[in-house]
């Protein structure tokens, strides 16, 4: 496999960034929840937890083939306590002040949570909340298909080859491949390192933003 070329100091149309992992924790809350579901199920917890994350809920569920279940009514209520417990979300290191310092139109996020608790899980963790988020309801299939990539960088009026992804797991790096975009690995809430031949950031604060004179941005290493 060809040498993948770094991400830094080039210039990019966009930034996508996911959401969960990648701008924000949301680790203990989402598995508090996921976990009691799980083990309502009958399920291993321990064994089924690393599989939920970076996808939509319903599709999640709808993975596991349970009988009886019926994976959207499942993901609603899902939702619901995720929505009602946001106890130890908080922003990634830096990454509120990267945010804040990107011009509004060249920058959104691109998550598998649904609207209502990417709103939540964003404003508990102090972070802005781009007008283009695309979010579950936008897409019919979620990551790793890269529809949620495509349409984030149409809806900001840019080609996907031309922005850069910001995923901490398989699914979403596998979504911005697809899409054709540059992916960065933020790597700060993962128990085990990736193998992945992407460039990695385990900190915001390890690299600072840099607008090129033609509109377009860029990161450079602090």
């Amino acid at each position: 496999m060809p040498e993948i070329p770094s991400s830094f100091d080039r210039p990019y149309a966009a930034f996508l960034f996911d959401m969960d992992g990648t701008i924000l924790n949301s680790l203990a809350s989402a598995e508090r929840v996921w976990g009691a579901w799980a083990k309502r199920q009958g399920l291993d917890v321990d064994a089924f937890l690393p599989t939920m994350h970076g996808s939509r809920g319903i599709d999640t569920i709808a993975r596991l083939g349970l009988p009886g279940v019926d994976p959207e009514r499942e993901a609603a209520a899902i939702t619901e306590a995720e929505i009602n417990d946001v106890e130890g979300v908080v922003a990634l290191p830096g990454a509120r002040a990267f945010l804040a310092a990107l011009p509004p139109d060249r920058w959104t996020i691109v998550t598998s949570s649904p609207l209502r608790l990417a709103q939540r899980r964003l404003e508990a963790a102090g972070l802005p909340i781009p007008t283009s988020i695309v979010t579950a309801e936008d897409v019919a299939i979620g990551k790793p298909d890269p529809s949620g990539y495509i349409l984030a960088a149409e809806r900001l009026g840019a080609h996907p080859s031309a922005c850069l992804v910001f995923e901490d797991v398989h699914a979403g790096i596998l979504a911005g491949e697809a899409a054709g975009a540059d992916v960065m690995v933020v790597t700060a809430t993962q128990h085990h390192q990736i193998e992945t031949a992407h460039p990695t950031l385990s900190s915001y604060n390890d690299v600072s933003l840099i607008v090129y004179v033609d509109g377009k941005i860029g990161m450079g290493r602090a």
